[in-house]
């Protein structure tokens, strides 16, 4: 029998894609293993910046090639889709994120020795294909494909493209799906989800509304949604996120807390638009874990904006925040002289610190909680596990469990980055 691994490098729209791709493999009779050493074919799955292209594809795919020459390769995802003529690709077959249900028909010509291109921006493939998951409890499940303005901070605009929706039928078909399955956490994907459904005359909170009523034991989280479109539905979210099927968690990237620097770097939106949609979300929510993303070292950003960054995260307390560096690609992009390294450095450092301090505050807010969690990780130590809470919080403990269990703890100990619990019972 042909063997087959996955290698995925990217989003979680870009793991559900490879569920799907191995789901499809397995089902035509191809083995999944889980080394390359042991593959016959081995598929690279990656979804990145054309500055992380290197990092996440071509060194890992180089490394490959060096050691295994006679691997079959297939590359997938929106780095060969923005840039099939590349000269480091031509001698692989390579599949765009739109052609992944045609995966079966590239493997066989590459047992064959044909090299295949299959990278157009047309139809985007079936959300109910067969599906071999990664996590036993986690269902991925993308509501949607591009978006009019796809994150607007000079993202690889080229591989997205005008926003396909999938229908609410076909989303409570793959959540059924999922729930039978044992999935007990149903998250859902979307290069922008705050813009589903413009498309098909719909819209995410009619989607959410829709899909708590399915029967079952499981929760919901809804990922990243870009602020621009949030206003059009904020009212009616905010009203479904009360439901208790809906995780408490909320991910709206900020970028900066200045308008002339969200207008600099494309961003649709302005500062009080992130602050009011934190202060009605936590108002109705309290619970409501509010995540956000900053980039740090735009050319043009002086002390002063850079200061007002600092001031927004004080007045907004997210309890998550990822930080980012100005990437050099974007920097020859946009044509400006970068910032000094000592200028960078220092700001991502003292932003790093308060946001780690921020954090902090936040998860003592959750000291002596008790209440549920769902099991949905195992930590590499040995007998820790890490389950979420209604919040999402992550919530670390110690025992004999499997994957999907609920379990009764109490928060013993917080951390920056994670709530310490006892069980109490299961």
């Amino acid at each position: 029998m042909t063997t087959f691994t996955i290698i995925t490098s990217g989003s979680d729209h870009t793991l559900s894609d490879s569920e799907q791709m191995a789901g499809l493999l397995k089902e035509a009779k191809f083995d999944p293993v889980d080394d390359v050493e042991s593959a016959d074919i081995v598929i690279f799955n990656s979804c990145a910046t054309k500055e992380l292209s290197e990092s996440v594809l071509f060194l890992p795919l180089e490394k490959v090639k060096t050691e295994y020459p006679h691997k079959m390769i297939i590359i997938v995802g929106c780095i060969p889709q923005a840039d099939p003529l590349n000269a480091k690709l031509k001698s692989y077959s390579l599949l765009g994120t739109r052609q992944i249900n045609q995966i079966v028909q590239v493997a066989e010509e590459a047992l064959n020795d044909n090299i295949v291109h299959l990278v157009e921006m047309d139809e985007m493939s079936s959300l109910n294909l067969p599906r071999l998951r990664r996590n036993s409890v986690v269902a991925f499940i993308p509501i949607s494909v591009g978006c009019p303005d796809v994150y607007s901070s000079y993202k690889t605009k080229s591989t997205s493209h005008a926003l396909q929706s999938y229908s609410i039928a076909e989303i409570k078909k793959e959540v059924e799906l999922s729930i039978k399955d044992g999935m007990r956490e149903i998250w859902l994907i979307s290069h922008d989800l705050f813009c589903y459904g413009f498309d098909i005359n719909t819209n995410l909170a009619a989607l959410l509304k829709e899909v708590v009523e399915i029967p079952g034991n499981f929760m919901i989280r809804v990922g990243k949604g870009n602020l621009n479109h949030l206003s059009h539905l904020k009212d009616r979210l905010v009203e479904i996120y009360k439901h208790p099927k809906m995780f408490k968690f909320l991910h709206l990237p900020l970028q900066s807390g200045d308008n002339t620097m969200l207008t600099e770097m494309k961003c649709a939106y302005t500062v009080n638009d992130f602050v009011a949609a934190v202060h009605d979300f936590k108002e109705d929510v309290p619970e409501i874990t509010i995540m956000t993303d900053l980039i740090v070292g735009y050319p043009t950003e002086t002390d002063e904006q850079y200061l007002k960054t600092i001031n927004v995260i004080r007045k907004t307390m997210p309890d998550v925040v990822t930080l980012s560096r100005f990437s050099q690609s974007d920097m020859k992009r946009v044509k400006l002289q970068p910032l000094t390294d000592e200028i960078v450095n220092h700001r991502l450092k003292t932003l790093s610190d308060i946001v780690h301090n921020i954090s902090k505050m936040e998860n003592e807010r959750w000291q002596d909680w008790q209440g549920e969690i769902i099991v949905d990780e195992k930590m590499a130590g040995e007998k820790q596990w890490v389950g979420h809470n209604y919040a999402y919080k992550p919530v670390i403990v110690e025992g004999d469990y499997r994957l999907g269990d609920v379990l009764v703890v109490r928060i013993v100990r917080t951390t920056a980055f994670d709530l310490r619990g006892e069980v109490l019972r299961k």
